[in-house]
């Protein structure tokens, strides 16, 4: 397991094998080479956390080993940006974890997840310069909202109040384009598919500092038991995923982001590769800036876990001024 001054040092690198990008290793060096052979990064193993690869490729067992040995993942990903694996140094042994997560049958550190979620997507609204009349009821919806997901004492009634929270949300926070709405995986629009790229790099880095610890990933508290699906990690990114909005809003304000970068397919959009480089850049932002807040709270939500605590000792990530009234 990490530590935050070993975490701090840690670094997230992208190679898109679709660009003809390779991987190469020298003593313990990793190197990053484009198609025509620059080099166009070096660093060494010890300091990987995760390596993506975006696109088509061949995982050598050089590459595999070196992973193994540093304590590095390797989280694969299609040209699309969906993750089909995550390969590397995940703490399979943790079996007194696992035991506590298969036990657990309470709705309290759901709860907490959720307060969490919509808290930071009612200061998300708080935080837009100049709010109409729209904006001004939605904050206010959401506080309502927040009350009944604390008194609530069933898991359904609490997902309804996620969904209804989310649409609120969503209908008010997007106001400098027009749009539908969120539509996940469906990729109706340009804003729906850059959000599922940004949503998809938070989830694979959520995923791999849950798998440091030792989680069984499939064990969710919100989400329940699916077929393949991992549960744990769509529970633990909720309250991060308002910093892919707000970069987004962002983007688009300032004319990085915006529908002249997808192609439409079928009526799905779809980035370019001329553009893989900046939108990773863009959307790995806020998670390189907030990556120490993001392990902190991981960390906190381990040993909380670990000690049976009460709900109310789990983590918050909190959003400059999210927390600063009564909730």
């Amino acid at each position: 397991m990490f530590t935050a001054p070993d975490f701090a040092k840690k670094q997230i690198i992208f190679v898109f094998s679709n660009e003809g990008e390779k991987i190469s290793f020298s003593n313990d060096n990793i190197v990053i080479k484009s198609f025509d052979g620059r080099i166009k990064f070096q660093s060494t193993c010890y300091r990987l956390f995760v390596v993506y690869i975006v696109g088509n490729a061949n995982v050598s067992s050089v590459l595999i080993q070196k992973s193994k040995k540093f304590g590095f993942y390797i989280a694969l990903m299609t040209a699309g940006y969906k993750l089909y694996s995550m390969i590397g140094a995940a703490k399979e042994g943790n079996t007194l974890l696992r035991k506590k997560q298969y036990s657990y049958s309470d709705i309290g550190i759901a709860k907490v997840i959720i307060t969490n979620k919509v808290i930071n997507q009612r200061q998300e609204l708080k935080n837009i310069r100049g709010k109409g009349s729209d904006v001004k009821n939605a904050i206010n919806i959401l506080s309502e909202y927040i009350l009944k997901i604390q008194e609530t004492t069933d898991l359904n009634e609490l997902l309804a109040y996620e969904g209804l929270s989310a649409k609120t949300y969503f209908r008010s926070y997007f106001d400098n384009v027009i749009w539908q709405g969120r539509q996940p995986r469906i990729k109706k629009d340009f804003i729906n598919a850059t959000m599922d790229i940004g949503y998809t790099l938070l989830f694979s880095f959520v995923e791999a500092l849950l798998l440091s610890y030792g989680f069984d990933i499939y064990c969710g508290v919100l989400h329940k038991e699916f077929y393949m699906r991992k549960s744990l990690v769509c529970d633990i990114v909720e309250p991060f995923r308002v910093l892919i909005d707000h970069e987004i809003k962002k983007g688009i304000n300032l004319g990085q982001i915006k529908e002249s970068d997808f192609t439409v397919s079928q009526g799905r959009y779809i980035l370019k590769w001329s553009e893989n480089s900046k939108y990773v850049s863009l959307l790995m932002k806020p998670l390189l800036s907030n990556k120490e807040g993001i392990f902190s709270y991981i960390q906190s939500y381990y040993r909380a876990f670990m000690k049976e605590l009460p709900s109310s000792h789990f983590p918050l990530f909190e959003l400059e001024g999210s927390f600063n009234d009564n909730c």
